[in-house]
């Protein structure tokens, strides 16, 4: 992907510092249809802790999710594009975080599947991943284990009749609702993941803790499960490098969905102080508002630059550019909650009001800092890299 800074094409944005190809111009303008088009249901829907079924609806009629999964299962291309993966999640997080969570975990909840799974798998699940007729989750942290997930405590080993599963998950996004779980266990010395079907004897679902920001979240027992030994993703006790590959690839589409949260509330500020009059001339005359707003519009437009570089290089080598996408994602998700934060600030009274737009952004933009890694340990780890990198 090229820049160009004189280009009349590219991002659907103020700023169009980007070219996109025409193939991603239209991939972007589907989801921007699509987010369009759930502007009205968006408050009740991110007020959900379970599937809201015309987003469901909506999104298996758009086919946007075939973008999640190859060709060969009913996708849109050979291989997934990251970039292409990160413009929906841009344009779909702008209208409501429940319509990006349903995307996103279709993806991030089917990757280990798609990469490590049997063909057999494969043929019965992915197809009706993009047809959103199954919901898929991955289960990673646990109830004493978020980022340090070689801690893990939950089991998986060879049985007669296939892989048995031990344990307890927590925290996991789609528990509850999800057909199915990648799941991610100690087996031996290693680490091992198995999919394991939501309607599997032992496998019991919980409703997970109420967030600032509504989510569809749950608790996940996992009581002696038994799956067939063609249900193993990954070669045995090697699944880490599978698991971290999924994070790679996703990690980017996270800071594209930042994006799209910041330049919604950069949105609502600007034509709040362009028609909000104080002291005689609209808020937006006011320099303070003025330098704030034009503050905000950088800041957005820095982080779209690095998401889309970021989503660009996990397309070649997810796992050789996971720092770039954690510097994104980094970069994305703090920048996000100081727009957010300046555009309340911005709307005065009226960006505290609960139900409005803004104040649903507001508490949307917190969790960003802290799922799939957090800032503190993203930032821990880039470190190292630097170390490693710098002579």
């Amino acid at each position: 992907m090229s820049v160009d800074l004189n280009a009349e094409t590219g991002v659907e944005s103020a700023g169009r510092l980007f070219q996109l190809s025409e193939g991603h111009r239209q991939i972007q303008q589907r989801a921007q249809t699509l987010a369009a088009e759930m502007e009205t249901v968006a408050q009740e829907a991110d007020e959900y802790t379970e599937i809201y079924e015309p987003m469901r609806e909506a999104l298996a009629a758009s086919g946007l999710a075939g973008h999640v999964v190859p060709a060969a299962y009913g996708g849109h291309a050979e291989t997934l594009d990251p970039l292409a993966i990160s413009l929906i999640r841009e344009a779909l997080m702008y209208t409501s975080a429940h319509l990006d969570s349903l995307f996103g975990m279709q993806g991030i909840g089917s990757y280990t599947l798609t990469v490590g799974g049997a063909e057999e798998l494969k043929r019965h699940w992915l197809p009706k991943v993009v047809a959103m007729e199954a919901i898929a989750a991955i289960a990673l942290t646990e109830p004493e284990v978020g980022s340090d997930l070689r801690a893990i405590t939950t089991t998986i080993e060879e049985v007669d009749g296939g892989l048995r599963i031990r344990g307890r998950k927590s925290f996991i996004t789609n528990a509850g609702a999800a057909s199915f779980y990648c799941v991610l266990g100690r087996e031996g010395d290693g680490y091992s993941m198995a999919l394991v079907p939501a309607d599997a004897a032992g496998l019991t679902a919980r409703p997970g803790d109420d967030l600032i920001a509504p989510h569809i979240l749950g608790e996940l027992e996992f009581d002696d499960v038994v799956v067939p030994a063609n249900h193993r993703l990954g070669d045995t006790g090697k699944a880490f490098k599978l698991m971290l590959q999924a994070l790679a690839v996703f990690r980017a589409s996270v800071a594209g969905s930042a994006v799209g949260l910041a330049q919604a509330a950069l949105d609502e500020a600007v034509a709040h102080a362009k028609t909000r009059e104080q002291f005689g001339a609209p808020l937006f005359e006011l320099g303070a508002v003025s330098q704030n707003l034009a503050l905000s519009w950088v800041e957005v437009e820095t982080i779209r630059s690095m998401a889309y570089r970021a989503a660009s290089l996990a397309t070649t080598d997810p796992l050789a550019n996971m720092h770039f996408s954690s510097m994104a994602k980094v970069s994305a998700t703090e920048t996000a909650g100081r727009i957010v934060d300046r555009s309340v600030q911005t709307m005065g009274r009226f960006g505290l009001v609960r139900g409005s737009k803004i104040e649903r952004l507001y508490r949307n933009a917190r969790p960003g800092r802290i799922y799939e890694g957090s800032t503190e340990v993203l930032l821990d780890s880039i470190a190292r890299r630097l170390k490693k990198e710098t002579p």
